[in-house]
């Protein structure tokens, strides 16, 4: 059924001014196709309607449960002079602080199975991801998602993404206040809004409802608004913490206060300031320092701040200011369901309902009431279990549901007597797992499966590391099941590794003449206070041996925490040092006869590979002297990280860390100058001509970004040594050596062909 057909039925349930922007978005497709339309334009345009290209691999992607489908064959679609893509890709659809209702989830089950690979994939920013949607079927998925009330619109892009907030918003125990009804005011104001069309990179806004939980992740945002309430003469006014300048990615950044208590009618003002203020000051030609949280550095957060209030008293009045907050205040909101006639309850709970009552039930502000998680293993569920989950919110909780940062999905306003049933409904259906919010339930962003920046297969260890903690249950420490574990296909940090306990992201590593996958263990993250501390990498180690190096770690933990002691106390403590050493013979990695698994990753029984690198034999004596090399550099770079943490001596850390980049760059202008000068100046002179001139420093996940990181820390040296910005440093450094990693195993296979 064809866009007409689309309008034709669905009428005037479409917003008129969405329906305009679907026609136009259908009618660009067609003119990229006829290539009236330049490729990026239309590749801007399209992912600020939420349409992202995605990896085509072998469409399997790892669950734990079953193996998805595609609807259409590997590689032959749109091919020839216009392509738009040779391959389906992905949809993100915004679903605003998480809250979905029955009807809306019951559309995106019947678009997963008619456009996509029947999966419905919950994001950490609270979104639904469909995978494999070809790029024709689009403008109808978006009609149809109009007419429920969702939009694509600026779900990825250079635009303001998901506005995410607390899924337990307006029932939990510690909030000053119920932040939904903003989080929606500010989705509404600033979707579309003429002062965020402009900006050099994507922004990021959340809303929580405390300062001391981490259901928010407000310090890790652009924006990040904490609920607060101030006396004032006996009058209670609410009014937010207001943070701006947080964010992950490869280089993270924590948020700065910008306002102890902002007042509610002053948070949209505020809001399209700060747009203002970041469309017209902000990067627009490095994306690599295009975010907010660099132009927040480069100003300082006074000359910042006097910026934003300079605009706000230059603004015209906007009526919707107000407006927008009193009629989302006004609207209904969930709440407990009318009373009805005592149903009979069964004494004996269904078998399995204990267990998952200890870890996936949350007692609710209002007594009889509660929240239960409905755990989602890597984000996963199927159209099938969409429509049940839809069906038991109508019967239990009103159909009150919200979306998580961890990726699973929540019933509110659930009564307590019915959660034994409502348990056996969704053990039934394969949702009953327990673990919510536990070591087991961990996060983990799509990585090899469809990204195209994955490096190592994110879902694969994750899935292998749920099922392993999952078999040993009960007999986990109580204080390594409350551990948080996320994991990232790459540095960019999706899978939120830097706020976790434990936290991996993706590498590679050549050894043996052979890529091979592996991954970056980070330590010192911590995921309450809204994500209030960021670890740091802490050891590279082979993919093959991640379980086992949990294992040790945590059996480590168990036996040397001291009474009452958090992960994070234990790790300062004992200190990475230690913790590293303790791992040093999972490093290794044994010959390519000897134990071919390693070169292969989780979840995917095919020889290890990338996409740009590829597998290539070993150029000698050449790339033995340079990992030799690279290691040092990444020695240095982890003294650096024990200088800042255990020594707490900022200074001496930044040094090493600037000379640990020098030692990498070093190396790799030995590869084409053997007998390179040791002096700072020639050194960077030569990087610079021999490796960024020529770009052969640059790759496709990042460009120029980490050899930017270099050549800054050296022509601009840190003067501020406070921890923030030396934490950055550091963090800098290692992805530089990681960059250097990669180029050499170009160099390598360029060396391999030439000789061939």
């Amino acid at each position: 059924m064809r866009a007409q057909t689309w309008k034709s039925a669905l009428g005037e349930r479409i917003p008129a001014d969405l329906g305009e922007e679907i026609d136009i978005f259908e009618t660009q497709i067609e003119l990229r196709r006829q290539g009236k339309l330049e490729e990026k334009v239309f590749a801007e345009t399209r992912l600020r309607r939420g349409v992202y290209g995605q990896r085509y691999d072998n469409g399997q992607r790892y669950d734990g449960i079953e193996t998805r489908t595609l609807p259409y064959p590997s590689g032959d679609l749109m091919k020839g002079p216009g392509t738009v893509w040779d391959a389906p890709g992905m949809v993100r659809i915004k679903i605003p602080y998480g809250g979905v209702t029955p009807g809306q989830l019951e559309t995106l089950a019947e678009l997963a199975e008619e456009y996509s690979d029947g999966i419905l994939h919950v994001t950490t920013r609270q979104d639904i991801q469909l995978h494999f949607v070809h790029i024709d079927d689009t403008p109808d998925l978006m009609r149809r998602l109009a007419a429920v009330g969702i939009t694509t619109r600026e779900a990825c892009g250079n635009s303001v993404r998901n506005v995410t907030g607390c899924p337990l918003a307006g029932v939990c125990h510690t909030e000053a206040f119920d932040v939904t009804p903003y989080a929606r005011a500010t989705m509404r104001f600033l979707l579309g809004h003429p002062d965020v069309q402009d900006f050099g990179r994507k922004f990021k806004i959340a809303f929580s409802g405390c300062a001391e939980e981490a259901c928010g992740l407000a310090m890790m945002h652009d924006i990040g608004a904490v609920a607060r309430i101030l006396n004032e003469n006996g009058v209670e006014r609410r009014g937010f913490e207001f943070y701006v300048g947080g964010g992950l990615g490869a280089v993270p950044h924590q948020a700065v206060l910008f306002d102890e208590f902002l007042p509610v009618e002053q948070l949209l003002p505020t809001c399209q300031a700060i747009s203002r203020v970041f469309a017209r000051l902000g990067e627009k030609k490095n994306r690599a320092r295009a975010r907010l949280k660099f132009l927040v550095a480069k100003l300082g957060l006074e000359e910042f701040r006097r910026l934003v209030l300079a605009e706000k008293q230059t603004m015209p009045q906007d009526a919707r200011w107000s407006r927008l907050i009193d009629d989302c205040l006004a609207e209904e909101c969930d709440g407990p369901l009318p009373e009805r006639g005592a149903s009979a309850v069964d004494p004996t709970p269904p078998a399995g309902y204990e267990a998952w009552a200890a870890t996936n039930v949350y007692r609710q502000a209002q007594a009889g009431h509660a929240v239960a998680t409905v755990t989602l293993p890597l984000g996963d569920f199927t159209p099938r279990q969409a429509r049940l989950l839809a069906d038991l919110a109508r019967r239990h909780c009103g159909g009150s549901m919200r979306l998580t940062v961890d990726q699973n999905l929540l019933f509110r306003w659930v009564r307590e007597q019915e959660l034994p049933a409502l348990y056996g409904a969704l053990s039934a259906a394969g949702l009953g797992q327990p673990g919510a919010r536990s070591i087991i339930d961990i996060t983990a962003c799509p990585g090899t499966d469809t990204c195209k920046l994955g490096i190592s297969s994110s879902r694969g260890l994750a899935g292998e590391l749920r099922r392993r903690l999952a078999v040993k249950g009960v007999e986990l420490d109580q204080a390594v099941r409350e551990l948080k574990i996320k994991v990232s296909g790459c540095f960019n940090s999706c899978g939120q590794h830097h706020v976790a306990d434990l936290g991996f992201y993706g590498i590679t590593r050549k050894k043996n003449g052979y890529n091979v996958p592996f991954f970056q263990l980070v330590l010192g993250g911590q995921w309450e206070g809204n994500g209030g501390a960021y670890g740091l990498a802490t050891a590279a180690i082979p993919s093959k041996n991640v379980p086992l190096a949990l294992d040790r770690i945590t059996e480590n933990f168990v036996r040397a925490k001291q009474n009452g002691e958090t992960f994070q106390a234990y790790i300062r403590r004992v200190g990475k040092a230690s913790i590293r050493e303790s791992l040093e013979d999972l490093f290794e990695v044994p010959g390519h006869d000897e134990n071919p698994a390693y070169y292969t990753d989780w979840a995917d029984a095919r020889e290890y590979t990338t996409a740009d690198m590829g597998i290539g034999e070993c150029a000698g004596e050449i790339v033995s002297s340079i990992e030799f090399g690279l290691a040092a550099a990444e020695r240095q770079a982890f003294e650096a990280q024990l200088a800042l943490e255990e020594r707490g001596d900022p200074r001496a850390a930044a040094d090493l860390a600037v000379k640990a980049m020098l030692t990498a760059a070093r190396e790799l202008v030995r590869v084409q100058w053997l007998d390179v000068p040791e002096e700072i100046p020639t050194v960077v002179a030569e990087f610079r001509k021999r490796f960024c001139d020529t770009e052969l420093f640059f790759d496709p996940y990042a460009g120029a970004k980490f050899a930017n990181y270099f050549l800054q820390a050296i022509e601009h040296p840190l003067a501020d040594f406070s921890d923030g910005p030396v934490h950055r440093l550091v963090e800098e450094t290692q992805l530089f050596i990681e960059a250097a990693y990669s180029c050499s195993n170009r160099l390598s296979e360029q060396r391999t062909a030439a000789q061939s």
